[in-house]
């Protein structure tokens, strides 16, 4: 009985903690789970994240490894051995990382083999938040601490009593150097490791000092120890082990960073981001950055599980892309080129794919992190100047991976959001020479751009593959390009052009099924069609997810389908169907495939990027209830703060962007116009503070799990029935009201002025 009375007391405990609304919330950092998403492997993607302990958009990352060296799960939660702790640029598994090496410490025997260094640990021994990482390493009997700045971290090893306590120096394989000069307790190495692209004079140098002295040392080269006077190794793979005396509970800092560049600017990088500081100042600097970085947004009125949902993913929005650029001596920025190997001023960015983070994650810098993004569209230009073309995918620099031209997306949405203060002409040169050719590898430039150009399509047998994927993105790219050349007032040629050119979506809409369909160069189009075929013609993804990809004309599709009726209803049969598919086209069932069909949410994929937007089509269409029931249910069923917490691929913060803009209540649909389109918010209150000092305030009365519904909606005071709020709307500081309902409100946002933009009504009202 009393074993009974005991449990429903914390029972009842739990459900109060877990289950009340949170009202207030003073340390949004604290809110963070850098686990979340950490529970992946290839076969399924829980997020394929892993714990990053950095600072926003920092250069270098840290993360514990528990993969093998090399491998992109570098992290996984089901692991139970940590085999060091290494410096990371890797925005994501399947691109894997670049100019990687790591640390590990020990008291036992020194060994050179990763498994036989690899200790035991426990997630119950383990704190992991964005700017402080602590576990206890059980086999080696050592407390290893970390926190970060830009290009530095600090490390605190609490040792046991040992005459052979040590940190092993990994500086991995593909070309590597280590140096240990005992009598300045310091390490030198560079690791020129890289997975993705072909670079010119590419090393990552770091520097490593020790505040105990170094008492002896290990210098392995290609698995073998050096004989016993060597300090120094080059090689294919090269590591050292550093020892010490050291008593029981005693500790040990570490003050590492590193440059591109070279090893006087890793130095310089150290002596600026940590100088004399001790641990515990450079980690309250980290923990303060963070603080002022995520309370940009508070949230209030939500429960505990939503809460940490939402700053865990906020804290996924703002780690990349990486800088690559390095202050020197002179208080200069420059930065090594992965465009041409060369030392050059100004900023640089790696690591990022547009494919993916053109949709929320851009345009959310753009509204709440705008200076941010100034310095990347700097970035994009010098990219643009050194290697003659835009990156799709940086990693660090051109990766060939993925289709579309989305570059233009990225461009204009921030010019047109009123981002200044980069050369903007030329990145609207080189948004003309992306649009126009074929670039230098099927992912820079457009693949198909003579098709593109000649037909309005990339064809189906012509041997391009994913060609409906590339047709329907490249149309709303040049759409892009055509609301920036509007901007910059070009000439009307080039308006006229690309404006056209938008349109050359429709050449793939299949009146027969109603959906996107691969088309022959002979205009046929393709034989057999299942609109439940991943891949072939488009990109990780059927038909059912790609039809909807016309961004800027949803009315234009809605036409073609057959109005707004038929519109919605085909809208409606991508959560009816069933989540049948068919993967002949890869051969197997990929990951992406089985995270649709145990979503069950019929043949919607909000795992993978292409149809994430689509539950707001129903705004479109004059039924914007739809849109709330279903931008809930995703927020509710697809985002937990846990490891297995994502519903797919966490890709360089677009799946967490999507949540931060849905929770708040509104998305970019159509990145490159001024409006963000209406859904549910989740909290009771919300508050942005933009760059500008002007601030948005969200609130929603009477919200809840049953109450998702927008009863009535007013902005600044007045009634508002639009289905979208404007850009401008919210710059000038803003406070919307909604009255929650558990019943839809079907009167509200159904009449043609409520819709959101299309190019359709654009076109009809001249």
């Amino acid at each position: 009985m009393r074993k009974f009375f005991l449990f429903a007391l914390w029972l009842i405990c739990s459900v109060k903690l877990y289950g009340q609304k949170i009202q207030n919330v003073e340390r949004p950092e604290e809110w963070v789970n850098t686990l979340m998403g950490t529970d992946s492997k290839v076969s399924f993607s829980n997020g394929n994240t892993y714990p990053a302990i950095a600072v926003p958009w920092g250069m270098n990352f840290w993360s514990p490894q528990t993969g093998k060296m090399g491998d992109g799960w570098m992290y996984t939660y089901a692991a139970d051995k940590i085999r060091g702790f290494k410096q990371t640029h890797q925005p994501s598994p399947w691109m894997n990382d670049y100019g990687q090496f790591s640390v590990m410490p020990g008291s036992h025997k020194p060994v050179i083999d990763q498994d036989r260094r690899a200790s035991w640990f426990s997630h119950k021994s383990e704190t992991a938040t964005p700017y402080y990482y602590s576990v206890y390493l059980a086999d080696a009997d050592v407390t290893t601490e970390i926190t970060p700045t830009e290009r530095a971290a600090m490390f605190r090893f609490t040792f046991s009593e040992s005459d052979s306590s040590f940190v092993s120096i990994d500086a991995f394989d593909r070309g590597s150097e280590i140096k240990v000069f005992p009598e300045e307790n310091k390490v030198t190495g560079y690791s020129s490791r890289y997975s993705r692209g072909k670079y010119k004079n590419f090393k990552n140098y770091f520097v490593i000092y020790f505040d105990k002295d170094i008492e002896f040392t290990k210098i392995w080269k290609d698995s073998v120890f050096q004989q016993t006077a060597f300090v120094e190794a080059k090689g294919n793979h090269t590591g050292a082990i550093v020892g010490f005396k050291t008593k029981r509970g005693e500790t040990v800092n570490m003050r590492v960073a590193s440059s591109f560049i070279s090893y006087e600017q890793a130095e310089i990088n150290l002596d600026r981001e940590i100088g004399n500081r001790d641990f515990t100042q450079v980690k309250q600097q980290a923990k303060e950055l963070w603080h002022s970085t995520l309370s940009r947004v508070k949230v209030s009125g939500g429960s505990h599980d939503q809460l940490k949902t939402f700053y865990s993913c906020l804290y996924r929005t703002v780690l990349f892309p990486n800088k690559l650029y390095e202050i020197n001596e002179k208080n200069e920025i420059i930065h090594w080129s992965p465009y041409n190997g060369e030392v050059l001023p100004g900023r640089m960015f790696g690591g990022t794919g547009f494919w993916d983070t053109f949709r929320a994650l851009y345009p959310f810098l753009n509204l709440v992190y705008p200076e941010i993004n100034v310095e990347m569209q700097e970035g994009l230009a010098n990219a643009y100047k050194e290697g003659g073309w835009l990156p799709e995918w940086s990693s660090p620099g051109y990766a060939n991976i993925m289709v579309g031209n989305n570059s233009a997306s990225v461009v204009a949405d921030a010019y047109i959001k009123g981002l200044r203060g980069y050369d903007i002409e030329t990145l609207y040169e080189a948004l003309l020479k992306g649009a126009n050719n074929e670039g230098p590898m099927t992912a820079v430039g457009r693949a198909g751009a003579p098709y593109y150009v000649d037909l309005g399509y990339v064809p189906y047998d012509v041997g391009i593959n994913e060609n409906a994927a590339r047709t329907l993105e490249y149309a709303y790219d040049d759409f892009a390009i055509y609301q920036l050349a509007k901007k910059l007032k070009k000439p009307k040629a080039d308006l006229d052009l690309y404006r056209k050119r938008s349109q050359n979506y429709r050449h793939l809409f299949d009146s027969s099924t109603g959906l996107m369909r691969g088309k022959n160069k002979d205009g046929a189009f393709q034989a057999p069609f299942s609109p439940f075929k991943w891949g072939d013609a488009f990109t990780e993804g059927n038909s059912w997810h790609y039809s909807w990809s016309v961004f800027h004309d949803i009315e234009g599709l809605a036409r073609l389908m057959g109005g707004h009726k038929a519109f919605v209803n085909k809208l409606d049969s991508v959560f009816i169907l069933p989540p049948i598919f068919d993967e002949s086209y890869y051969g197997g069932v990929i990951h992406e495939i089985r995270e649709m069909q145990v979503a069950n949410m019929g043949q919607y994929a909000h795992g993978n990027q292409p149809i994430q937007h689509m539950t707001y089509l129903y705004n479109y269409a004059g039924e914007p209830w739809k849109t709330q029931y279903w931008v809930r249910e995703t927020l509710d069923r697809m985002y937990k703060p846990y490891p297995d917490g994502y519903c797919g691929d966490e890709d360089n913060g677009q799946t967490s962007a999507w949540y931060v803009f849905s929770a708040l209540g509104f998305y970019p649909v159509c990145p490159a116009t001024n409006q963000y389109i209406i859904g549910a918010p989740l909290f009771e209150k919300a508050k942005i503070s933009l760059a500008n000092g002007k601030t948005v305030f969200i609130v929603a009365k009477g919200n809840s799990q049953d109450k998702r519904y927008i009863g009535r909606m007013s902005l600044n005071g007045k009634h508002y029935t639009k289905n979208f709020l404007s850009h401008e709307d919210l710059l000038e500081g803003a406070k919307m009201e909604f009255d929650m309902s558990a019943q839809p409100n079907r009167n509200r946002g159904i009449t043609q002025d409520d819709l959101p933009y299309s190019l359709t009504w654009e076109i009809a009202a001249e």
